[in-house]
């Protein structure tokens, strides 16, 4: 079962420049630890002390934001395709 992961241009210094990740985790959650797993480091960009999704990032699972679907617990099945984009503010 693969899914795969859309890195944004910031983070991708992080995945060897990498665009996409494939992934054979059944949830968000598990897809970031597997990330970790391969890319130490980021995913402290992508949760919080108590391991919750920043508020600054945004994580969709084919267009649909986790926070209205289970959050980590999200689940993913084969071809599936995850997108994590981080607000960007300004003015």
């Amino acid at each position: 079962m693969a899914s795969t992961v859309r890195i944004p241009t910031p983070l991708r210094k992080l995945t060897n420049d990498q665009e996409t990740i494939d992934v054979e985790s059944n949830t968000v959650g598990g897809a970031i630890e597997e990330i970790e797993g391969k890319f130490p480091g980021i995913k402290e960009r992508l949760v919080d002390e108590e391991g919750e999704i920043r508020r600054f990032v945004n994580v969709y699972v084919n267009e649909e934001d986790i926070r209205f679907l289970e959050n980590q617990d999200t689940p993913l099945k084969d071809g599936d395709d995850v997108s994590i984009i981080p607000a960007i503010a300004g003015g």
